[in-house]
């Protein structure tokens, strides 16, 4: 990325910052080389890939659903779709990722989005005192809390992965 900041990053930075965000907003690292997946960004950002708040975005029943969950263990398409009480959810294609988001797989954050969406935070997160999201962009992340998250997405702490 170049000197100037990506468009994508700077609405992330608003968002948190209007969230009430505490530093996380000025925490945001910029890094050399794209995180697209949990274990990329533990490595980049030096934290266990549990510690990576991973945005994944579903479709429930057709309607948006972001889960954050810890970058440690995979989503249960089953579980969620229980959870928010739909007969089916399923991965989002890229494109309906970028409409509901803004943003393009491997940089969605939890915030920073066109419109309000109903999220799942992964109550593992709660586990690492300083989890690792993405701030918009694939070369973009910033540290939060379970907590923040929570509270800066409004949305609803859950078990979102299957048998462990």
């Amino acid at each position: 990325m170049s000197d100037q900041e990506h468009p994508g990053v700077s609405t992330v930075r608003g968002a948190l910052r209007a969230a009430g965000a505490t530093g996380a907003a000025a925490g945001i690292r910029v890094l050399d080389d794209a995180v697209r997946t949990a274990a990329a960004a533990a490595d980049a950002v030096e934290v266990p890939v549990g510690a990576i708040a991973n945005s994944l975005f579903f479709l429930a029943d057709g309607q948006p659903l972001l889960v954050l969950t810890s970058g440690a263990h995979r989503a249960d398409t089953k579980r969620l779709a229980e959870l928010v009480g739909v007969r089916k959810v399923s991965r989002a294609d890229p494109d309906s990722v970028r409409t509901h988001t803004g943003q393009v797989i491997g940089g969605v954050s939890p915030v920073g989005h066109p419109e309000k969406i109903r999220t799942l935070v992964d109550v593992h997160l709660a586990e690492y005192d300083v989890v690792w999201a993405a701030a918009g962009h694939p070369n973009a992340v910033y540290p939060t809390t379970f907590a923040e998250l929570v509270a800066v997405t409004g949305g609803t702490p859950a078990t979102v992965a299957g048998e462990q």
